[in-house]
């Protein structure tokens, strides 16, 4: 279990998060929502290691994979991205083509669109294991058959290593389609939590209903 208890994260006079108390069940797939700056991918970054917290307590699981909103690639064809550091290549290919990038597999890396970069991003990232998937905005780049198919591959990947994964999203649908829990964010404190359909058709607060009027869903 994921275990967080005061964490703070300041900048200054500035508070960008906020959170008394969150815990995570080994397992779930967690989506955070908020509007931009509300703390979704500072909190990412502390669970990943990435920025250190100003106060609070941590329980974390051991393995933890970062996935970056910034999608990038390193030179070479998809094959040779997405086995760096050993990956075993099979596997490799698999993820290619459940991803839809299959056809794609020998063409350079720098010749793909952004949505074709981010699944090649997440396809590198799900060669390896891992008990915490972190991702940030899997798939903000994606078309609606590219979404569709992250979707299949991160609930597929959670099935097989039963990993805790969480991810910060401005998509209802991945939220409704992915994950087993929703919580929002506001100005860095939790707003809303609990199973997707529940928080968006059953806001409990002003804000909340005034945020989900105004996120496409």
């Amino acid at each position: 279990m994921i275990d967080v208890k005061s964490l703070k994260k300041e900048y200054g006079e500035r508070t960008v998060l906020d959170i008394d108390t969150l815990e995570i069940n080994d397992g779930e797939i967690l989506a955070v929502a908020g509007a931009n700056g509300s703390g979704k991918t500072t909190l990412l970054k502390i669970l990943a290691g990435q920025i250190r917290p100003t106060g609070g307590e941590l329980s974390l699981p051991g393995k933890k994979l970062y996935m970056p909103q910034q999608s990038y690639a390193f030179r070479g064809d998809l094959i040779k991205n997405v086995t760096l550091g050993n990956a075993d290549r099979e596997k490799a290919v698999k993820l290619l083509e459940k991803l839809g990038l299959s056809r794609l597999a020998d063409k350079k890396a720098a010749s793909l669109s952004g949505g074709e970069l981010q699944r090649l991003s997440l396809c590198r990232i799900l060669a390896r294991t891992a008990d915490l998937l972190l991702l940030d905005e899997p798939t903000s780049a994606c078309d609606a058959k590219g979404a569709e198919l992250v979707v299949e591959a991160i609930k597929e990947y959670r099935g097989e290593t039963r990993c805790t994964v969480i991810m910060t999203t401005h998509s209802p649908a991945l939220a409704m389609n992915a994950a087993d829990r929703l919580i929002i964010l506001n100005n860095g404190k939790i707003e809303a939590d609990g199973p997707p359909a529940a928080v968006l058709n059953e806001p409990k607060t002003d804000w909340a209903k005034s945020f989900i009027a105004g996120w496409k869903i």
